[in-house]
């Protein structure tokens, strides 16, 4: 599989040996890590990952995906889905950045991207979730195209969901 690309940023499918070195904190000659990456959410992410693939193999392309900047190359952050499509067609995804990458509009156009993605490989709705006090990322949520859809004691939860009959085709194209 290929990687994502938006005008700004690459999302690269991460590899088995690629999140095996993010868990381990150390990069090999190739990756263009830059500061504060991997963060914690992003070796816990490369955990699942290694433990879907362990347990039922590769899920791409419902895995997790490396965020780089396209000027630089520079890996800043990661999303990616929890695992695949459930038997209703929905998925629930997750994504984070460095401190230094936040801010800057990143996390919500890679989102963005992942949506199309995942409705073009016919995703019928995509969840994701937020504590309450992580205002930042709601609005990535809502900028996106995500809606509220509900709150408990901890988070406050997020949904997009098509009712059209969703296509092969990326809409992208």
């Amino acid at each position: 599989m290929g990687d994502l690309v938006t005008a700004r940023l690459v999302l690269h499918p991460m590899t088995i040996s690629e999140a095996e070195r993010v868990v381990a904190g150390e990069p090999d000659s190739g990756a263009r890590w830059a500061p504060g990456y991997p963060t914690d959410g992003d070796v816990s992410a490369a955990k699942r990952f290694l433990g879907t693939c362990a347990d039922t193999g590769d899920p791409q392309p419902f895995g997790t995906y490396e965020i780089r900047r396209r000027e630089d190359g520079l890996a800043i952050g990661g999303l990616g889905f929890h695992g695949p499509a459930d038997e209703n067609g929905s998925v629930t995804i997750g994504y984070g950045l460095i401190p230094s990458a936040r801010g800057k509009g990143y996390a919500a156009e890679a989102l963005r991207e992942l949506l199309l993605f995942a409705r073009s490989c016919g995703v019928t709705s995509v969840k994701g979730d937020a504590d309450h006090d992580n205002i930042a990322s709601q609005y990535v949520m809502l900028a996106a195209g995500m809606r509220p859809a509900g709150q408990d004691e901890r988070v406050r939860y997020f949904e997009i969901a098509w009712t059209d009959t969703a296509t092969t085709t990326d809409p992208r194209s």
